[in-house]
């Protein structure tokens, strides 16, 4: 990661993995050797079985999970007490049964369906039950307590569904239904999440382990540098760049956090930025990289599949809110800038654009050629691929013989691909069980029924009792593990209310990537707070002021899909509506940051402050009228505001002058 002269001295990244617990172990000698060989040979299956096999999707899903569950158990200690440097005793148990469970399904599975009939027996029931415990406790040593105790509580939920009071009873599982559902079926553990992981998530997760490798993260920084360092607030804008470039690839907030924060947190501070500011441009700006496309932190693979939708249809939607998303922030910052008088970087620290695309702006090639494959009808995998065979020969292409893809940085891009690949494999597995007892009981489309029905069929209340819904049901949550918590409980209410479905599936993954600035758990704004030395509330809070009008815009969305390349009636979209919205919705979001910033010129007038935010409103929310009455609105208080700030400016000089 690239040095400002002078500015800024770059810290290395923190733990990427803090979203779990904690985190993974620093291992040596032949303990890192051992987790290094068996992720390199999960990263090489993976390739194999996506594209030089026919293997089986059951097959394939079981192996995958077998490696991920043995690196889990080997990776992450079982208390943060435990051995860091190597394995433990308890360590290589659930290794070995992670092998039992998994090869004994793999070696009996046609056995258990064409020979017995799909009748399953005494230890088909056993090695279900062991697996699934193994399972429990991967999940919670890799993602955290909150996914096994949703997880237990779904199981509970579908035993005992007789003990539920109201809407929520039902008549209940046996034990041996429940194991044979969730372990000897796809409708469980191996399951569609399950299916996503194994096959475009972790080979996304691998293209982003190869750009990195080929040094793009520095490419970024250098080029966001470039771009914005000298504007007012020069290393805050550069931070929502950076983090905006960086974020979709990593699909995870914190990560981005602690990748860019450590390189822009004491950039910002440098021009006298305060630190809670500083960690909260950093946190608000890597949390838009969970809803920047083309990847959006793997969920968008996830969200085609719920709906079956193309993968290019869902990044395709999400390029006017994320637009939206961070040109909001970017307002809100120069606002913010303007306030305190700051000014950007001098040119002398400022990196040449044009030098920095000469010696590495190929690297950029890779990113177009998965966006070029994708909007050519190509599928997600065979973008994935086309991206990584691109990122070897932009390697190649470069000046900077330290960009080049070696046998050495293959086998380190594998290791990183494996690696970062548990997480979320894991917690596609866990909430396999979920999704199956919400199939197995109706309590989604029970829940979605008595959610608009309790709410007298209002939208507007509808969207806040699921936004609240989804913030705390995905409080700590990775970006994958979040998204379908929230889609599976929280996105039937708002189709149940008509709401377009890839509308109501972005706006709970939206809500969802929020909570990771909302307090009272905001794990990417603490993790920016101790980058940047500031206090961890403070921070949270004020991320959650600069990203309010992320807030508002997936109301917009429900209300009307236009802002998501969708109409209503299914009409097609003609490209002056599309360029209408975007140009109304900016000025809409510029006068919300107004508004919320409280300056333009000068500091607001309550009566500037309301008009700016009810004009905002009308503004961002797509029609002729509405767009036409904000327009009116927001120009004549600007009108106002302008001669006023003048006259008072004049009157200050007469007076300085007398």
């Amino acid at each position: 990661m690239s040095n400002v002269k002078g500015d800024a001295v770059t810290t290395p990244p923190t733990n990427l993995d803090k979203e779990a617990g904690g985190g993974m172990r620093s291992l040596t000698g032949p303990y890192m050797k051992v987790v290094a060989l068996i992720a390199v040979l999960l990263s090489v299956f993976s390739v194999y079985s996506n594209g030089l096999s026919n293997i089986q999707e059951i097959y394939r899903n079981l192996i995958f999970l077998g490696f991920l569950l043995v690196l889990t158990f080997l990776l992450y200690p079982a208390t943060k007490s435990s051995k860091q440097e190597r394995f433990t005793v308890v360590d290589y148990i659930f290794v070995i049964l992670s092998i039992l469970g998994i090869g004994y399904l793999f070696l009996n599975y046609t056995v258990i369906h064409v020979d017995r009939g799909s009748q399953p027996i005494m230890m088909d029931y056993i090695f279900a039950a062991i697996t699934i415990v193994v399972l429990f406790e991967a999940a919670r040593r890799a993602v955290g307590l909150f996914i096994p105790i949703l997880c237990g509580a779904a199981v509970i939920y579908a035993l005992f569904g007789t003990a539920f009071p109201w809407i929520f009873g039902h008549a209940g599982f046996s034990l041996e239904r429940l194991l044979y559902r969730l372990y000897m079926t796809t409708e469980g553990i191996l399951g569609l999440t399950l299916s996503t992981a194994s096959t475009f998530i972790v080979m996304f997760i691998l293209f982003g382990a190869f750009l990195s490798a080929s040094g793009a993260t520095q490419l970024f920084n250098d080029l966001a540098l470039a771009i914005a360092g000298r504007k007012r607030g020069g290393p805050a804008q550069v931070a929502v760049l950076s983090s905006a470039l960086t974020g979709s690839l990593s699909g995870s907030a914190v990560a981005n956090v602690a990748t860019t924060g450590a390189f822009t947190i004491p950039l910002m501070k440098s021009i006298g930025l305060k630190p809670k500011f500083a960690g909260a441009v950093e946190a608000a700006a890597s949390t838009g990289g969970m809803i920047m496309p083309p990847i959006m932190g793997a969920a968008a693979f996830i969200m085609a599949g719920f709906l079956g939708i193309s993968y290019t249809t869902v990044i395709i939607a999400a390029i006017i809110p994320s637009f939206l998303y961070y040109i909001a922030l970017i307002f809100a910052i120069d606002i913010e800038a303007k306030k305190q008088g700051l000014k950007g970087i001098s040119k002398e620290n400022i990196p040449d654009v044009l030098q920095v695309l000469k010696e590495r702006g190929v690297l950029i090639i890779p990113i177009l050629v998965v966006i070029g494959t994708l909007l050519m009808g190509k599928t997600a995998l065979f973008a994935g691929f086309a991206g990584i065979g691109s990122v070897i020969v932009a390697s190649w292409l470069t000046k900077d013989k330290s960009t080049r893809i070696t046998l050495r940085k293959v086998i380190e891009a594998f290791v990183d691909g494996g690696k970062g690949t548990i997480q979320v494999g894991i917690a596609c597995a866990a909430i396999g069980i979920i999704i199956c007892v919400v199939t197995m009981t109706g309590i989604g489309s029970t829940l979605a029924f008595n959610i608009v029905d309790l709410t007298g069929g209002q939208l507007w209340l509808i969207l806040i009792v699921v936004m609240l819904t989804c913030i705390v049901l995905s409080m700590g949550l990775p970006s994958t593990a979040l998204y379908i918590v929230v889609a599976v409980t929280a996105a039937p209410a708002l189709v149940e209310a008509g709401v377009n479905p890839l509308a109501a599936h972005f706006f709970v993954f939206w809500f969802g990537a929020l909570s990771n600035i909302t307090p009272p758990v905001a794990l990417a704004s603490y993790t920016a707070a101790g980058i940047a030395g500031a206090n961890a509330m403070k921070t949270s809070w004020e991320a959650l002021r600069l990203s309010l009008a992320g807030f508002i815009i997936p109301f917009m969305i429900a209300y009307n899909p236009i802002l998501l390349m969708q109409t209503p009636d299914g009409e097609e979209i003609s490209a002056i509506s599309v360029i209408l919205v975007i140009l109304t919705s900016t000025l809409g979001v510029y006068a919300l940051a107004v508004a919320l910033g409280n300056f333009l010129n000068a500091k607001l007038w309550i009566a500037e402050r309301v008009l700016f935010f009810a004009g905002a409103l009308l503004l961002i929310k797509p029609g002729l009228i509405t767009d036409i009455s904000g327009l009116v609105i927001c120009l004549s208080v600007y009108l106002v505001h302008h001669i006023r700030t003048r006259k008072n400016r004049g009157a200050e000089i007469n007076v300085k002058g007398a």
